[in-house]
């Protein structure tokens, strides 16, 4: 059969027109969103943003997905998503708030609400059950507060509680994170005493300095101390996770580059673990366990590493992972303070390095938690990041734990 040029013109479109829509297809595949909280530039007073990035299935490795928002603040610092993975909320330091942003599809943030904090917020987290958002804030209050929650919108304060330490009621407690146990049951607030650690400036107390405040979450919200709370937690606490079955909480020290672990008992009181504390990297900033329970990993600041563990199910006790090649370093770009793990697969790690303006990936390995780096990584962002967080694209089920 013999082609006119019109007709051979028409069927090199057709071809062209469909190669390229199978070209689209492939590039869109995505397993993750991936959120990032950074500055829009370098200036003193910069505004904040949240980038987005889609996670390759295969790889790993991040390309630009929706477009950049405004995180409603300046120097945004933490990120957490609800259970359901449709809300995102911000941190803004600076600007003293905490931001709601409604996900839609694509990865597509939408500003929704915002809450005022009394002092400068450090951290934030969501019980499973989608009902409060815990905010933890200071110094000068430090403060934890429980937020009301329907279908993602913050409500009115429920609960406010100091952090004040037994005896000594005007230490100036500084915070740095705070959990929320996956049954709802307990919030648990990592901080240190500045009155008794101030490195390079004056101290007015001989009280240890790391601490781990407990609270059981009553009726209402409401907030009681745990039996024993505060716990002490080592010199300079820099942030803490539980474990999805509820058994056990660990909190980095970022001045003693350890991570300590506790036991949780009678659903909020803690134990420290008879084997610990464990050695970590240099400056210890960040930690995150995978979906399943099984791996914990730990961003190391001043070592710009990431620490891998493999944790045992019956003792919590853990053990780091070590890689084909018989190391247990992981390097990541400069200065990492944020690390997570994807929720879809729990196959990728992910690092935020505020010095190297970038994100860091790695291939987790299911079998033994040690990690190899991904595709292309590090991948370039804007500038300073501070925090990640990462919501399932939705075609694929989540991990959960099977201890």
């Amino acid at each position: 059969m013999k082609f006119n040029k019109l007709s051979q013109l028409f069927l090199v479109s057709i071809i062209g027109l469909f190669a390229a829509s199978l070209l689209t297809s492939c590039a869109i595949v995505t397993i993750d969103y991936v959120f990032i909280a950074d500055s829009v530039g370098s200036g003193t007073g910069s505004g904040g943003q949240i980038q987005t990035y889609d996670a390759d299935p295969e790889t790993g490795a991040l390309r630009s997905g929706a477009a950049n928002v405004s995180s409603g603040g300046t120097n945004p610092v933490a990120l957490a998503t609800s259970s359901d993975f449709a809300n995102l909320y911000v941190v803004n330091q600076a600007s003293n708030n905490v931001v709601h942003f409604a996900l839609g599809n694509g990865g597509i943030l939408t500003q929704k609400d915002t809450v005022t904090t009394s002092a400068s917020p450090v951290s934030v987290a969501i019980n499973t059950a989608m009902t409060y958002l815990y905010v933890v804030s200071g110094p000068s209050p430090a403060v934890l507060t429980a937020y009301s929650l329907s279908n993602g919108v913050i409500g009115s304060a429920v609960a406010t509680v100091p952090l004040t330490l037994p005896g000594l009621p005007l230490d100036v407690i500084v915070p740095s994170g705070v959990n929320v146990l996956a049954n709802n049951d307990a919030v648990f607030v990592s901080a240190y005493d500045q009155s008794a650690y101030n490195p390079g400036g004056p101290t007015s107390s001989t009280a240890n300095p790391g601490w781990v405040f407990g609270y059981a979450v009553g009726t209402g919200g409401a907030l009681s101390a745990s039996s024993g709370s505060p716990y002490k937690a080592g010199v300079k606490p820099s942030a803490l996770v539980s474990d999805p079955t509820n058994r056990f909480l660990f909190v980095t020290d970022f001045a003693s580059n350890q991570v300590i672990g506790y036991t949780i008992q009678g659903g909020s009181t803690l134990d420290f673990l008879i084997n610990g504390p464990f050695k970590t990297g240099n400056e210890p900033d960040s930690v995150t366990i995978d979906p399943r329970g099984k791996y914990m990993y730990i961003a190391n600041r001043l070592d710009s590493t990431v620490s891998a563990y493999v944790i045992d199910l019956t003792t919590g006790t853990p053990s780091a992972a070590v890689n084909t090649t018989g190391t247990q370093t992981n390097s990541t770009d400069t200065t990492p303070v944020s690390v997570i793990v994807d929720p879809a697969l729990g196959s990728y790690v992910y690092t935020a390095n505020i010095l190297g303006n970038s994100i860091s990936g790695f291939h987790l390995n299911a079998t033994t938690g040690a990690l190899q780096p991904t595709q292309s990584t590090p991948y370039p962002i804007g500038d300073s990041p501070t925090a990640l967080a990462a919501v399932p694209h939705g075609n694929h089920s989540t991990q959960t734990v099977s201890p």
